[in-house]
């Protein structure tokens, strides 16, 4: 029976290329955030416009 795990301690070149894994990046941040608080401050912005005008 044949073992296929290969050991990466098992000689440098394979420790290498098990070191040398990049890590996974971070996903993007969403900006659904930012454009409800665009939203928000645009209709006090409004509100407050009106209110002074009247």
């Amino acid at each position: 029976m044949s073992d296929n795990r290969v050991d990466p301690s098992g000689n440098t070149e394979a420790f290498r290329a098990f070191t040398e894994i990049p890590a996974p990046e971070a996903p993007a941040a969403s900006k659904t955030p930012l454009i409800v608080g665009g939203i928000v401050v645009a209709v006090v912005l409004i509100g407050l416009i009106l209110f002074l005008v009247s």
